[in-house]
């Protein structure tokens, strides 16, 4: 059963423990949270929230929710087509990770504070599989996303100070999911790795007939009949 579906237990409202247990109680945990969504944060920079998947590997999300350290859940945070790249004649590299990944495609997560756990359902079009994570994100990655930096900005060749306030996640077939801080004027750094499951109830919980979100490009196509996944690169 994955989030998203299933109404507020009492029952389930406990302390961040409950994230080491079982998924079942994993779901009451983000509900519990829902009823304080634009609470005020903390929290004085907005953070972003953005997915991206190697050359070829396209990606349809779902949905991506979000837990902060005041336990408050943020419902579809992300969601839609991640960022990749398709290039014609089979050009592009899919496999392995850039040394610097940008963001991706997504979106400020407004009135949170920052990030204790992500859940993302998505579904990888290249196989095709749906996929879901849980990615616990480390007190030690919190203290990067507070810690001013002072860094020099190509785009208008100044000084300035930045934050790492932008996370990006890497989408890849075999339900891998890699975690970058980043800023605009900043180099990204990996925070975490996670292999996802199978959802066993397939696109949309089973609710859309076994159909996914999206036909693969041609270009995805032709590159993936050629050269097939590389799987184990990522």
């Amino acid at each position: 059963m994955a989030l998203g579906n299933e109404k507020p237990s009492a029952s389930m409202i406990k302390s961040s423990r409950l994230i080491k247990r079982c998924t079942g109680l994993l779901f009451g945990l983000f509900f519990t949270g829902s009823v304080q969504t634009h609470a005020q944060s903390s929290y004085d920079e907005t953070w972003s929230l953005g997915f991206g998947a190697p050359d070829y590997m396209e990606v349809w999300i779902e949905t991506a929710d979000v837990v902060d350290i005041q336990e408050r859940l943020f419902r579809r945070a992300g969601s839609g087509i991640a960022s990749v790249l398709t290039p014609s004649d089979n050009k592009g590299k899919p496999a392995g990770w850039p040394k610097s990944p940008g963001r991706g495609a997504g979106r400020d997560v407004t009135g949170a504070d920052l990030p204790r756990l992500i859940y993302v359902r998505w579904q990888s079009l290249a196989e095709p599989q749906t996929y879901e994570a849980y990615i616990v994100i480390p007190e030690s990655a919190r203290e990067i996303m507070r810690k001013p930096e002072k860094t020099f900005c190509t785009a208008d060749a100044k000084w300035i100070t930045d934050y790492r306030n932008d996370i990006g996640i890497g989408l890849a077939p075999g339900g891998i999911a890699k975690v970058w801080l980043g800023g605009p004027c900043l180099k990204s750094v990996e925070i975490a790795r996670v292999a996802g499951t199978i959802s066993k109830k397939g696109p949309y919980q089973g609710k859309n007939e076994g159909r996914y979100a999206l036909p693969l490009s041609p270009e995805s196509q032709a590159y993936i009949e050629k050269f097939g996944i590389p799987y184990g690169s990522w």
